[in-house]
């Protein structure tokens, strides 16, 4: 008589892999999953959700950005943080969860700012990008970085229980669509106010919250993953287009948007040309020769963000030279160490023509993010040039080794 089966969980082990029940989708390549490179901007309820199902479907290499830390009121809408975990960087604390949930998964979490301090260079490295924010002026910086480096990128958005989720893929041939597009004169009326306002009301209007909830969380978060699944296997996805979630009504309906022809980020930089050296050895005068050198004379860098070059008090008309990101001003910035006056104006910059004083300044004096691109550009041409030799200093060697393939 034959022996009854035994079955032991190392047998089942060696018979289905922790993906097995993907694999029953005719069309799945769970490679593709596991050599994707994404990244992750804002790490709040939306992308707690993101990040948790990336490292659920075995994504193999990601990157979280954000700025905040950890608070109590996280912790109702957020599944990776924990109590003990107040106070400490989201991106940090969020880059741990997703390694316990995923082991293999290569994951590098930075705390910056991402409109002022995040690289060019790491949205060029991801296949794509995925945004977990609330506003404006970080969504439009995602965008114009995205498609500069031609990276298609899914946003999402939530409120109470209402969202949206939306891809945005640059391509030329296509003429799509861009965040830029979608934006009313509402829209660029509340960006331009929160950018002229000073340093003490820009903080103030940062500390501003959004009511959402988890459940909106979960429902927008899961539909923007599911359109990465999509992207990554080369199906066709809401590009140009959003899907509504209204939760009052349980009703959901697709979007198109239009593509406006003078829209300001349908620029994609061809080429970019990767210099090896860092920002410590390399300085706009270097740059600037070299890209005259092939543009011509009348070339001039653009940095394609603000950099505050000095700091003005109109009460005692001291100037405090400072070269630094704005996200790296904060509220005590503000205030004159002269004449104690509060509100001291910011002075930018965001084009070197070669006639500034600091032009033989390295980069990394200049409040220049490392691993970044700057435009070179003329009257009828632009092209990019990618600070390569800050890489690993900000990618890591997990992610050096991976590359700047496109999909």
């Amino acid at each position: 008589m034959n022996e009854p089966l035994h079955i032991t969980p190392e047998d089942l082990g060696s018979q289905e892999d922790r993906f097995s029940r993907f694999r029953l989708i005719g069309w799945w390549d769970q490679s593709r999953l596991r050599q994707a490179k994404v990244l992750v901007i804002g790490a709040g309820a939306l992308g707690n959700e993101i990040i948790k199902n990336l490292a659920l479907l075995g994504v193999g290499y990601l990157i979280i950005a954000d700025k905040d830390r950890v608070e109590n009121s996280n912790l109702s809408r957020s599944v990776l943080y924990r109590s003990e975990d107040s106070g400490k960087p989201k991106s940090l604390v969020a880059a741990e969860a997703a390694r316990r949930i995923y082991p293999d998964i290569k994951v590098r979490s930075i705390q910056c700012d991402i409109i002022h301090d995040l690289g060019a260079g790491v949205y060029r490295w991801a296949d794509l990008v995925l945004g977990g924010l609330d506003n404006r002026e970080a969504r439009l910086s995602i965008n114009r970085h995205c498609w500069r480096v031609g990276r298609p990128w899914i946003d999402g958005a939530i409120e109470i229980i209402q969202g949206v989720a939306r891809v945005f893929v640059p391509d030329p041939s296509q003429q799509n669509p861009c965040y830029e597009c979608t934006m009313s004169q509402r829209d660029w009326d509340l960006l331009a106010h929160r950018r002229s306002c000073n340093l003490l009301t820009r903080a103030q209007m940062e500390a501003g919250h959004v009511p959402t909830t988890p459940t909106i969380a979960s429902i927008i978060a899961g539909i923007q993953v599911q359109e990465a699944v999509k992207l990554l296997h080369g199906l066709p996805t809401l590009s140009g287009s959003g899907l509504v979630f209204a939760g009052d009504s349980t009703d959901a309906y697709q979007v198109a948007y239009q593509r406006k022809p003078d829209c300001l980020s349908h620029e994609t930089l061809d080429p970019i040309i990767e210099l090896s050296q860092t920002s410590d050895e390399l300085t706009p005068a270097r740059i600037l020769s070299q890209a005259r050198d092939i543009l011509g004379p009348q070339a001039v860098l653009e940095l394609n963000r603000d950099i505050a070059r000095s700091l003005h008090c109109n009460r005692c008309d001291r100037v405090q030279e400072v070269f630094r990101s704005l996200g790296a001003l904060s509220t005590r910035d503000a205030v004159c160490p002269n004449c104690g006056h509060p509100e001291r104006e910011v002075i930018t910059f965001h084009t070197i023509d070669g006639n500034e004083s600091f032009t033989d300044r390295p980069l990394s004096q200049l409040g220049i993010p490392r691993f970044d691109i700057l435009t070179a550009r003329t009257r009828d041409r632009s092209i990019g040039f990618q600070i390569m030799g800050d890489a690993e200093t900000v990618l890591g060697e997990d992610f050096t080794e991976t590359g700047l393939d496109l999909l």
